[in-house]
């Protein structure tokens, strides 16, 4: 999008994606429930709790889908878009509204393989999602030269195969979760949203972060710094989203063996993931450090204000991965755990609290800088949130952790 339509192009997408965010945060909440009544050996709770997430996010999808198609302009407006930008960004949004009950079904399928046994399943589901899109953004952009809205089909459509791939073995009534077995259940539903909501408060968290983000890049520096923003942004995903699947990748093994009782499983795994993402984190603080410029140019490369505003931003964005892999952690970890408040807590103050606070002081200082210094002061103050309910859940006898790499014996009832 940068290099065959323009900077003003990407900047529209970063600012729809907050839309993508809210579809997306739609389909989660169903994992930990769904694992800890396998776990505990309740097939019956768990066929129940899998009906009742197909229906509500079904009404739920095609309630996303008639507010994205009908009111995509509004939406656009709201979510920071100027006069340069509303246009692409309105039908970007219009055009992948139409995806929506696709894109929702892949990432619950997708999920639930997982519990099935079948982690390779949604494996295969996101390679071929993600090649097709590559592809498709190729050919619909460059070659067919349809712009935003054929940006927003080739990822729709993508989805579409990523959902054949991880459908299979839930079409199938041999597999122990199914779209046949299984009922309504009003108060599945009621734990389920409850639960859910933790998760959604991310995704929420997210489409916050980037709204407020776009609005303050766009009165200091307009359209190249919400395009700045958008490469840096889009940079920063290779890595978060790699600690955010490692989060997921964990929460079906510990829901499910916290459902079983089997504690140590627990320790060793929550113990690994906290470490791969340190580790991840402080590799990709050094890269933002050292090849900041050479991304950066992998998006745009005859823009130089553009460019130097990356640039510079990308080392002071650099220093959130030092925490943020922990923070994420400990939001999955709650999560899986049914421990909603907890989970709610850590996701509104990586994306609601401190980002509306970090805005409001760092930017009457230091303007643009302002802004990329809230980012690691996010992260910060939400490392100090997470050790918080820690210590507290210690205290109270209710939590496996004393410490970010320790942890205590638990009784089961």
């Amino acid at each position: 999008m940068g290099n065959f339509v323009g900077v003003n192009a990407m900047a529209s997408v970063n600012i729809a994606n907050a839309y993508l965010q809210i579809i997306i945060g739609s389909s989660i909440g169903t994992m930990s429930s769904l694992g800890r009544a396998l776990g505990g050996g309740n097939v019956k709770k768990a066929k129940d709790i899998f009906k009742s997430a197909i229906i509500a996010l079904g009404v739920i999808s095609v309630t996303i889908l008639l507010i994205g198609f009908f009111f995509s302009n509004g939406i656009a407006l709201f979510l920071g878009a100027n006069d340069v930008l509303l246009l692409d960004t309105s039908r970007y949004i219009q055009t992948i509204a139409l995806f929506v009950p696709i894109i929702s079904f892949k990432i619950l399928f997708g999920f639930i393989g997982r519990l099935i046994e079948k982690p390779q399943l949604y494996l295969r589901g996101t390679i071929s999602c993600l090649i097709s899109n590559m592809v498709l953004n190729f050919i619909s952009i460059k070659i067919l030269g349809l712009g935003i809205v054929g940006a927003a089909a080739a990822t729709g459509v993508a989805y579409l195969i990523g959902l054949i791939v991880v459908i299979k073995p839930i079409l199938s009534k041999k597999t122990i979760i199914n779209i046949y077995d299984g009922k309504f259940c009003w108060n599945e539903f009621k734990n389920l949203a409850f639960n859910g909501f933790s998760e959604g408060v991310t995704y929420i968290a997210n489409v916050l972060t980037l709204f407020l983000l776009n609005r303050s890049f766009m009165k200091f520096a307009g359209e190249s710094g919400v395009a700045a923003f958008t490469i840096i942004n889009y940079i920063g995903n290779f890595v978060t989203l790699i600690m955010f699947g490692i989060s997921d990748g964990i929460s079906p093994i510990i829901s499910s063996n916290y459902g079983a009782g089997k504690m140590q499983r627990i320790r060793k795994t929550l113990h690994t993931a906290v470490i791969v993402n340190l580790v991840i984190g402080i590799g990709l603080f050094s890269v933002f450090n050292l090849f900041s410029e050479n991304l950066i140019r992998i998006f745009v490369n005859d823009n130089k204000p553009v460019i130097d505003m990356a640039a510079s931003g990308a080392k002071i964005y650099g220093l959130c991965f030092l925490l943020s892999g922990f923070n994420i952690i400990q939001s999955g970890y709650h999560t899986a755990l049914g421990n909603a408040v907890a989970s709610i807590i850590i996701a509104s103050s990586r994306g609601i609290i401190f980002i509306a606070i970090g805005l409001m002081i760092f930017s009457i200082f230091w303007e643009i800088d302002g802004v990329w210094f809230t980012l690691p002061f996010v992260e910060i103050m939400t490392f100090i949130c997470c050790l918080i309910i820690l210590f507290r859940q210690k205290k109270q006898g209710k939590s496996f952790i004393c410490a970010p790499f320790m942890l205590t014996n638990r009784k089961i009832k």
